[in-house]
């Protein structure tokens, strides 16, 4: 089984490039600022992102999370701007490189999306966000599409949360229902939880091993392996692994600069007996660095025949 490994918005290596310059609308007003403004940082960031996904390319990495703070006051109910058109030709350019060296690019708002909210603006804010990701990811012509959200509140109980956010899916038009995956999380929605609703709406879960071992009921996570994959069909499955900053009770949901390389190759045996191709992100704070660290461990201690520089057999 093939195994691609990834990693989250920021190329450490290259220390002095990010792609989420921002401005806060509270000096976005009081300097009197246009859209002109927004459209210059968005440039920045999208000249950042090009250099970043080049980065990539030269070094192998073929599985990469784009930050979702790309545009800066995008979503915001008091700024309205176009964020695609004035730019377009940029964002084509970027999807070229995606597509011609076959990257696997997602998305992954930030905690304020929250389809199953009991509260209507909250929601109605929510299908904002999720538009605005996918309108990114539809400039850049990428054909696959995919929007990481949690299940999200757990108001009422959680029977009836994830019976709100049955209905408040269902109520997405269909361009976003078919790019939304679901990721169990750390505390409130464990693994069965997802699988379950996921299999009801027919979208694909994301696996987070560390959120399975923050938040389970004694499931084993290989019971649920054969059903969390086959909510990918005939796609790749993608799955979430950080280690833990350490194993104190306050610390152990954050996640660590690097992975635990023993942690991750005991997973790995876990992964092997369903024998199928999956790719990895690697939810560290240390990024790149992290992925290569891991590499090197991993060529080190295992025998595992590496196709490139995050690419291997097991």
């Amino acid at each position: 089984m093939k195994i691609r490994l990834g990693y989250v918005s920021l190329a450490k290596t290259l220390d002095d490039i990010t792609t989420s310059h921002t401005i806060t609308y509270t000096n976005y007003v009081k300097n009197n600022y246009t859209v002109d403004k927004l459209i210059k940082i968005t440039n920045l960031n999208l000249n950042s992102l090009k250099e970043i996904l080049i980065y990539n390319v030269k070094n192998n990495f073929h599985f990469y999370r784009i930050t979702s703070k790309l545009v800066p006051l995008a979503t915001h109910k008091n700024v309205k701007f176009d964020y695609i058109k004035p730019m377009l030709k940029k964002y084509e350019e970027i999807g070229n490189i995606i597509n011609k060296n076959k990257l696997r690019v997602d998305t992954h708002p930030d905690q304020f999306t929250v389809l199953n909210s009991t509260n209507k603006e909250i929601v109605n804010n929510t299908i904002k966000i999720l538009k605005y990701h996918y309108s990114i990811l539809k400039a850049f012509n990428i054909k696959d599409k995919i929007i990481i959200l949690h299940v999200g509140s757990s108001v009422f109980g959680k029977e009836n949360s994830i019976k709100r956010f049955i209905n408040n899916f269902n109520l997405l038009p269909s361009y976003l229902k078919n790019a939304i995956a679901l990721e169990n999380d750390d505390k409130i929605y464990n693994i069965k939880d997802v699988i379950q609703l996921c299999e009801k709406c027919g979208i694909p879960m994301v696996l987070d091993y560390h959120h399975y071992l923050c938040n389970n009921n004694g499931e084993k996570v290989e019971d649920y392996l054969k059903r969390i994959f086959n909510t990918w069909k005939n796609k790749t499955p993608k799955i979430h692994f950080s280690s833990p900053k350490n194993n104190s009770k306050k610390d152990f949901r954050s996640h660590n600069d690097f992975i635990d390389s023993n942690k991750f190759t005991n997973f790995l045996e876990i992964l092997k007996k369903e024998n199928r191709n999956v790719d990895i992100m690697l939810e560290a704070k240390a990024k790149d660095y992290a992925l290569t660290k891991l590499v090197r461990e991993l060529k080190y201690k295992t025998n595992y025949k590496f196709i490139d520089d995050s690419t291997f057999i097991i």
